[in-house]
């Protein structure tokens, strides 16, 4: 019996310690919880009770070389519903169907669904935003945003790019530099009871956003404006399917115009122009992306072409660099020529007879070309190709540049030699060949053509100069100073002459090229013109897609260079040659 009471008061001590031992260890964990961890723990409860809404970010503007702004913000509302808060259902979809115009069905799905807060609407006009807020009804939350705004609407379409619903960029200078103009965005933190409704006595707390850095570029608006007046006006004279016009200091690779016509309105990025409709005619597609995406696109960036004739610049400053032609070396022309089974003509009949090598470049004489292109042979031209940086992309800052297409060297026999020399069986971007041929005329130096030149603070405070590589070597300074002369005689006497501008020597280079399939009928007309001829400070490239009627580049692409010279050189301040060059 006693050894019964033992054991029994044993099992009794056991269970003690072990019911205190479980205390101690609930007690010391309690302890832990309250002490140790409740810093985390009451941010738990307190997230349990807090909803988030974010404000937007003012996303930096845009500005030109000179400070006028391309690229704004206005102030919209985003509208949204919070579910926990709304009293009277119909009173809130009756209010935001007729404010927003938006279909019953719509609103209503979204105001009966249990969430923590449901958007309706972003972008609302400040106005409309005003007006609801105004209407004071239970369950609606009405915060002020940012939307994009572009003051020029159409200008620089496709340079400048636009932003999407959420302010992000899309395509051009908006998407390259989003890190830098975005901003990063604030929140809007409320308490809410177990049920979710909001506790007014404790109020709202704010982290304050902070707004994105500005995007200086190098376009001057009022050489842009020009540009893309000039190219509406030959497009509509010669009923052309788009005209491009890109000018450039040929030193630095700043870019001072991009025009692409057709261009699109930036403020309204989603709809086809009447403009783009009438031009793609039966070819429109059902497909209204695809359709959005033509029109978006950059011909001077994302689309290559046969350049033709501008591209005896290149074999030109090869053919000097390499010792296999001069100047004053004669040739004679009787029309055409023939490379193996394949005779290539001269577009004169009957030839240019005997000339000196300036002579055929200011004639554009294809049998001349083909036979400087014979002279360097393959390899040789293949190795210019590549040091004139052809065969890479330039580096521009926009997205989507395109490659140069381009024979693999293996595949270069004589006849697409004898193509090549002339500026066809290939294919480069408008960019590409305004930066190779910068480089022939500026001293050898292969720049990289681009917009962004500084970013700037709120303040307009400079944060970050923006830096380009430049290759030096491409040609020598020697024959760059050749290249220049010859190519300003092109225009004051051979078939540049409609490029001549009054007071300025110019130089530059003729293009009339017809794209495939050949015997189409459709042709590629271009002049790129540059000035002073001696020591350029702008050089510019135009070119006109399909033109009807007549169709010569030194015809209907000289012109519209002259034109814009003539309005942007005293502009520029560029100072008059101190002989006057008269335009015949």
């Amino acid at each position: 019996m006693r050894g019964y009471k033992t054991y029994h008061r044993k099992k009794v001590l056991v269970i003690f310690f072990c019911c205190l031992a479980a205390m101690l260890l609930i007690m010391g964990r309690l302890v832990y919880l309250m002490v140790f961890e409740s810093e985390y723990y009451t941010q738990q409860a307190l997230e349990l009770h807090e909803r988030e809404r974010s404000i937007k970010a003012a996303r930096g503007e845009i500005l030109d070389r000179n400070g006028n702004v391309l690229a704004s913000n206005k102030t919209v509302c985003t509208i949204s519903v919070i579910h926990s808060q709304i009293e009277d259902e119909e009173a809130v979809t009756e209010l935001l169907c007729e404010s927003l115009g938006m279909d019953e069905e719509t609103v209503r799905k979204k105001v009966e669904k249990v969430s923590s807060i449901e958007k309706i609407k972003s972008n609302v006009p400040k106005e409309i935003g005003d007006a609801i807020r105004k209407a004071d009804v239970s369950g609606i939350k009405v915060d002020e945003d940012y939307k994009r705004y572009y003051p020029y609407g159409f200008l620089a379409s496709k340079v400048l790019g636009f932003t999407g619903a959420d302010n992000q960029g899309i395509i051009g200078l908006e998407v390259i530099y989003e890190d830098k103009m975005k901003g990063t965005d604030g929140i809007i933190y409320t308490v809410t009871d177990a049920r979710g409704v909001e506790l007014d006595a404790i109020g709202e707390s704010r982290l304050e956003p902070v707004a994105g850095n500005s995007l200086k570029i190098s376009l001057d608006v009022n050489i842009q404006s020009y540009a893309t007046m000039l190219a509406e006006q030959v497009m509509k004279a010669k009923d052309a399917e788009g005209v491009s016009i890109l000018s450039m200091n040929p030193k630095t690779g700043e870019i001072y115009a991009c025009v692409n016509v057709p261009e699109f309105d930036l403020n309204d990025p989603f709809t086809l122009t009447e403009q783009y409709v009438t031009l793609r005619g039966d070819a429109l597609t059902a497909n209204e992306q695809d359709e959005r995406n033509r029109m978006w696109r950059n011909n001077c960036i994302n689309d290559t072409y046969e350049p033709g004739s501008t591209f005896k610049v290149i074999t030109a400053a090869a053919g000097l660099s390499e010792g296999v032609v001069s100047e004053e070396d004669m040739f004679s022309c009787p029309g055409f020529c023939v490379v193996e089974d394949r005779r290539i003509r001269c577009h004169k009949v009957g030839g240019h007879g005997s000339q000196t090598f300036t002579e055929a470049t200011m004639n554009s004489c294809n049998p001349v070309f083909v036979g400087v292109g014979l002279r360097l042979g393959t390899d040789t031209y293949y190795d210019y190709f590549k040091q004139f940086g052809l065969l890479q992309k330039t580096g521009i800052d926009l997205p989507g540049e395109a490659n140069t297409i381009m024979h693999k060297k293996e595949d270069i026999g004589l006849v697409e030699l004898a193509t090549m020399s002339f500026g066809q069986s290939f294919q480069v971007t408008p960019v590409q060949l305004l930066t190779c041929v910068s480089s022939i005329i500026n001293g050898g130096n292969r720049v990289t053509p681009h917009f962004g030149t500084e970013i700037l603070d709120a303040d307009g405070k400079v944060v970050e100069n923006l830096q380009y590589p430049v290759q030096k070597g491409i040609v020598s300074e020697e024959i760059s100073a050749r290249m220049r002369v010859i190519l300003e005689k092109v225009v004051s006497e051979g078939g540049g002459k409609n490029g001549q501008v009054e007071g300025y020597a110019i130089g530059g280079k003729t293009a009339t090229s017809q794209t495939l399939p050949r015997g189409s009928g459709r042709y590629i007309s271009s002049f790129i013109g540059f000035a002073p001829a001696d020591d350029p400070e702008i050089i510019t490239l135009v070119v006109i897609q399909a033109p009807k009627g007549v169709y010569y580049g030194g015809t209907i692409a000289a012109p519209v260079v002259r034109k814009l010279y003539e309005n942007i050189l005293p502009y520029m301040k560029i100072e008059k040659s101190s002989g006057d060059t008269e335009r015949e």
